[in-house]
């Protein structure tokens, strides 16, 4: 479930944003036990570089990361942690 879930994200994250590069890790095993986990969202590390992400604001990224996966967040993700820049930087 989880390489599907993975592959989504990759998906929806490359459909929005075209990214330069792109690294999902997958910790959800390291959460195992913990109460967000019990709901089945799993726990996510997310590095991205895009050229949609020059000239914005570090909240400005993060929307639209969440923009781009946001369903999944309400269902299959429970935590995702993302370090997003642009190619300059």
């Amino acid at each position: 479930m989880s390489d599907d879930r993975i592959t989504r994200l990759r998906t929806r994250l490359t459909d929005a944003l075209n990214p330069i590069e792109i690294e999902i890790i997958d910790e959800s095993a390291r959460h195992a036990g913990h109460a967000g986990a019990a709901s089945g969202g799993g726990h996510y590390i997310l590095h991205i570089m895009s050229e949609a992400f020059a000239g914005k604001s570090l909240i400005q990224r993060h929307r639209l990361v969440y923009d781009a996966v946001g369903d999944m967040m309400h269902s299959e993700i429970h935590a995702l942690s993302i370090q997003a820049r642009s190619p300059d930087e």
